[in-house]
């Protein structure tokens, strides 16, 4: 039996590029999707493409190229989101329409793009990555929150529609995560937010690839519609 084809988009850096990492060594072909196309050193994936999933064309483009030069897509990982942070009330449209396309309808299409080869193959693992936030909410990412909260609402439409099939549908709901962008908050910031976690930390990534190779692989295989967190406690309850 040939190895299964996982997609994982936002995979250059961060947490796409560990849960590419960790997809690989458990025995998937890891095709990483960016908009540059490019793929860390420390990362052994099968392939790279270019796709902005804010750009519907390149998404088709990409799926289209993807299923030539490697085929059935069984795992998608729909991970690339971007942040546009400001009060609602100084926000501009482009902030909102960024986020919202990026975060939330790309993850759609993506969605969309895949389902067809799902279906004939009767088999199938959609992972959306979400966040603490589109549950607890956060004052000046009224965007961000909204377009996370989107993915659960699109993860339990999918685990109904297609469940039949054999195709499950999940989120994972990151907290804060020891990334780039982490690491540029200040010092009473990180105090604060650190300060809110039961457990005291942040998350590595690594701890997150864990729960999404998990939900990809053939123990998940009754779990669905199921929103997951790796957040340290921060929104138990939510």
């Amino acid at each position: 039996m040939s190895e299964p084809i996982a997609l994982v988009t936002g995979g250059s850096r961060g947490i796409g590029a560990a849960v590419a990492r960790r997809l690989n060594s458990s025995g998937h072909r890891v095709i990483v999707a960016s908009r540059t196309g490019a793929v860390p050193a420390d990362v052994d994936v099968a392939g790279s493409i270019a796709m902005d999933v804010a750009d519907p064309e390149s998404i088709d483009s990409a799926l289209a190229e993807v299923a030539e030069k490697f085929g059935t897509i069984g795992v998608l990982v729909a991970n690339a989101g971007i942040t546009r942070d400001n009060l609602l009330m100084r926000m501009s449209d482009s902030d909102i329409d960024d986020v919202l396309d990026t975060n939330l309808a790309g993850s759609i299409r993506l969605c969309r793009g895949v389902t067809r080869g799902m279906l004939r193959a009767k088999s199938g693992r959609i992972v959306l990555v979400s966040s603490v936030v589109g549950m607890l909410g956060s004052a000046g990412q009224v965007n961000y929150a909204a377009s996370k909260a989107g993915l659960i609402g699109l993860a339990r439409s999918l685990a109904r529609e297609l469940g039949s099939r054999g195709i499950t549908a999940n989120v994972v709901a990151p907290g804060f995560v020891t990334t780039d962008m982490t690491a540029d908050l200040d010092d009473s910031r990180r105090t604060e937010i650190l300060s809110a976690i039961p457990l005291g930390r942040y998350a590595a990534v690594d701890e997150v690839a864990g729960v999404v190779d998990f939900l990809a692989g053939p123990d998940a295989g009754y779990i669905t519609g199921a929103v997951i967190p790796v957040d340290g406690g921060l929104g138990m309850g939510h």
